[in-house]
């Protein structure tokens, strides 16, 4: 088991640079066997999700070469139809691979997605979606079987602009015969990015950006290379301790157009921000102060995964502080530990009432999901004294070593394998 230790009460300072986005490069992955040949991918995190997913498509037959930050998948052999229970438990962005194997297949067979906990996350609209493009369905307790005699475009309308259903219908639609309208479709920078990969791979596909989609079907696809932009979530994290330690740091990104829905949450509470072109400086007044209303929302909104990074700086900050959750009903998993360390939070369904306090103590605590890990970081980070995080797996399954990150801004911090 790994314990990661932190040795809190020193600010973050220094220049840091940034990992390929964990959101972006892993249905871009699946995305890969769409095309009878090979894609590669630059820029891309080396964390422990996207180890997973090449091991599964090596499982189902795929060729995969890794040269530091790039990955090259051969599909021309894929052979299998089947995603690996093993992966499928563990991660739930094996469910991208039931678009591209049915595009691909005609056929997909799979364990409803593990992941981390932070609600139900339910994959009826994934479903939903593929039985409009004519695709049968059988379901059991623990296993999904998709079929099709060809995939049909049709006009798709998403009950939610779920990101993950949008890519996923994205990628069954590529090769479908006909045109696929998708409406009400999420807009995240992670669907323009993996539009922009499969349109460069010969996809037509217009309206990325946009809540409608349009995807005229195509008969293949060909080889192509693609450049992994910085990951957002990642940037706003580091910047968010950089605030809830009252340090200056400077991020190296190319993903700040992206960033507005974090960069003012961080600002409410008191950030001094300065941007650049391709950079970001962010320079602490002091302890935090409280935000108001802190409310989750899809795309260009302030992400739900960033909601426990700022509920850890709010922990600390002057005043009290409200954050609604809208996307996940369980994302206020972390309230438990952060009062370990002595924060007063409150709960009332979908609110969290923070009464910030002067100084947090260090504790040990337990990740128990990605991003709330990474919260657990900040507040030690921030605490007097020692702190010991478990459940480094979480962590390690979004962040490229974040330990070494943050050390090299004068963060006491160190894993141990116990």
């Amino acid at each position: 088991m790994s314990v990661i230790y932190v040795d809190g009460g020193r600010p973050l300072r220094g220049e840091i640079g940034l990992q390929g986005s964990k959101n972006t490069v892993l249905p871009m992955l699946a995305a890969s066997i769409l095309n009878k040949g090979s894609l590669r991918l630059n820029h891309c995190p080396k964390i422990a999700d996207v180890d997973s997913m090449l091991a599964l498509l090596e499982q189902m037959g795929c060729l995969v070469k890794r040269d530091g930050d790039s990955i090259e998948i051969d599909a021309s052999s894929l052979d299998s139809v089947q995603v690996a229970p093993e992966y499928g438990k563990r991660m739930r962005s094996s469910l991208f691979l039931l678009g591209p194997m049915l595009g691909r297949m005609k056929r997909a067979v799979a364990v409803y997605p593990g992941g981390c906990v932070i609600g139900e996350r339910p994959i009826d609209i994934h479903l939903a979606a593929f039985r409009r493009m004519q695709v049968e369905i059988e379901e059991n307790a623990e296993f999904l079987s998709l079929s099709t005699a060809g995939l049909k475009g049709n006009r798709i309308i998403l009950g939610f602009p779920s990101v993950g259903a949008t890519e996923n219908v994205v990628m069954a639609a590529v090769l479908a015969e006909g045109t696929t309208c998708i409406y009400n479709a999420a807009r995240e920078p992670e669907i323009i990015e993996l539009c922009l990969l499969l349109k460069a791979m010969g996809a037509d596909i217009s309206g990325e950006g946009s809540g409608c989609l349009r995807i005229r079907g195509v008969k293949r696809l060909h080889d192509a290379e693609y450049t992994v932009k910085g990951d957002r979530i990642v940037a706003g994290t580091y910047l968010a301790a950089a605030l809830a330690t009252q340090g200056e740091i400077l991020l190296e990104t190319d993903c700040l157009f992206h960033m507005e829905g974090i960069l003012r949450a961080l600002e409410r509470a008191g950030a001094r921000l300065f941007i650049g072109k391709d950079h970001v400086r962010l320079i602490s007044r002091g302890r935090a102060g409280r935000v108001r209303r802190l409310v989750t929302e899809p795309y260009p909104g302030f992400p739900t995964d960033m909601q426990s990074q700022m509920m850890a700086v709010l922990a600390g900050a002057r005043g009290v502080s409200v954050i609604e959750e809208r996307i996940f009903e369980s994302r206020f998993r972390i309230c438990e530990e952060l009062r370990r360390m002595g924060a007063i939070i409150e709960t009332d369904g979908p609110r969290a009432r923070i009464c910030g306090v002067s100084e947090l103590s260090g504790a040990r605590m337990e990740a128990k999901e990605l991003r709330g890990g990474a919260a657990l970081i900040i507040a030690a980070l921030m605490a007097e004294g020692e702190s010991a995080i478990e459940g480094v797996g979480y962590i390690e399954r979004g962040y490229e070593d974040i330990c070494g990150v943050l050390s090299s801004l004068g963060a006491r911090i160190k894993k141990e394998e116990c």
